[in-house]
């Protein structure tokens, strides 16, 4: 696992929902403001897009996955039906 940084998506105050206010490009220097949601993807949890990301890299085999997880199918089977779930209600909330 990578030390690369992660946009944090929760308040560490309150929990709430972040919610990007500025854009800003370093090479004109434009800023863009605003009340912009995050991104569906961006709120799940490392190990999700970890998940999702060897989902693609797979081709979208569950075989092939679980075989470089070193875990059943059926177990692959769940943790992409819990994500389906996940993003559902994710974008259901937008």
């Amino acid at each position: 696992m990578t030390n690369e940084r992660k946009i944090p998506t929760c308040c560490p105050s309150c929990g709430n929902e972040l919610h990007v206010q500025s854009l800003h490009c370093k090479e004109c220097d434009t800023t863009i403001t605003g009340d912009y949601p995050l991104p569906t993807l961006l709120r799940l949890s490392a190990d999700e897009m970890a998940f999702v990301l060897a989902f693609l890299r797979c081709s979208g085999s569950l075989k092939e996955m679980a075989t470089q997880m070193k875990l059943s199918y059926p177990t692959v089977r769940n943790l992409l039906d819990n994500l389906i779930d996940k993003l559902n209600t994710l974008q259901n909330n937008e």
